[in-house]
């Protein structure tokens, strides 16, 4: 999108952190600002864990927010913000009066309407009025979805998953084994896999390359895992939005791993269960992977289906 609104001809300033600085500072000017981190310990948000981390750096925050708002509002002057689920770079703009648009699939959780068990109405509730409390209301909200449900203002514009275009370029095929995504500390997973003898996973997560069994772990690189990603039979990860979009589209059937205390990843499971796509499973069981790894070829032939 960067690469687009330059190409357009906009002068455009980012500002990111984590993750996303790393991605973007090698091809744009990027002012890295401090955001808001989770932990987790075998797919479970751990509360205590993420309160201290995020705790230490609140002088960091506020030191961030002032450098960002003298260099990019006082001294740049923004036409508008567009935002990817940031809190500070959206309080700014609601504070100076900068048009704000959102762009990122959590507002499906406010402006979208979806079934939802009535054991997870509460935390839905939760969850819409945790959005509002961190992004003030947008003048347009384009909300990234692979699952459309009717929206709840004219403000809002739904729209597929913007992929990367190593993506849409890649070429599907399919290989003999299940590409896994977890983090190193999510042992209960990888004590199932190993009893599936007959099954062969590659593992990303882990940091670290060795054989050991059924089992091939490596370390992650970009062009290596949408490789593997590309190549594989279907895939086992946490709901992220974006790897499941990502398989989807290659045409992976998935198995979602939703991270306990994220309803984000409990909603994209509950829409992959209805779509057909996988299945989730919030309480991982062997009986799980083994209802999958049986269901694969009718999930692939429903991803057919998949725009």
């Amino acid at each position: 999108m960067i690469t687009h609104l330059i190409k357009k001809g906009h002068t455009v300033k980012v500002a990111s952190y984590d993750r996303g600085y790393q991605n973007l500072k090698n091809d744009f000017d990027v002012l890295e600002i401090e955001g808001f981190s989770i932990v987790s310990e075998d797919n479970k948000v751990s509360i205590g864990k993420t309160f201290a981390q995020n705790f230490t750096t609140i002088l960091d925050r506020f030191e961030a927010s002032n450098i960002l708002k003298q260099k990019y509002f006082k001294e740049f002057k923004p036409d508008c913000v567009i935002t990817d689920f940031e809190p500070m770079a959206a309080y700014l703009a609601n504070e100076l009066d900068v048009p704000l648009i959102t762009i990122d699939n959590q507002h499906r959780m406010r402006y979208m309407e979806f079934s939802c068990p009535f054991e997870w109405k509460a935390e839905a509730i939760f969850i819409e009025n945790l959005i509002r409390v961190m992004i003030p209301r947008p003048c347009i909200s384009l909300v990234t979805t692979f699952y459309f449900g009717k929206k709840k203002n004219d403000r809002t514009f739904m729209f597929p998953p913007i992929l990367r275009q190593s993506v849409l370029k890649a070429k599907p095929s399919v290989g003999n084994y299940i590409l896994i995504y977890a983090t190193q500390e999510y042992d209960t997973l990888i004590k199932f896999l190993k009893t599936y003898k007959r099954e062969k996973f590659i593992v990303y997560g882990f940091n670290m390359e060795k054989i050991e069994g059924n089992l091939t772990y490596k370390s992650f690189s970009r062009s290596g895992f949408l490789s593997d990603l590309a190549g594989c039979r279907a895939v086992i990860a946490t709901a992220g939005f974006t790897l499941m979009t990502e398989s989807f589209y290659l045409g992976k059937p998935y198995l979602a791993l939703p991270m306990k205390g994220q309803f984000e990843q409990v909603l994209n499971g509950l829409m992959l269960d209805e779509l057909k796509f996988g299945k989730s499973a919030l309480d991982l069981e062997r009986e799980n992977i083994s209802a999958f790894l049986y269901d694969i070829p009718e999930y692939t032939e429903n991803l057919k289906n998949y725009e």
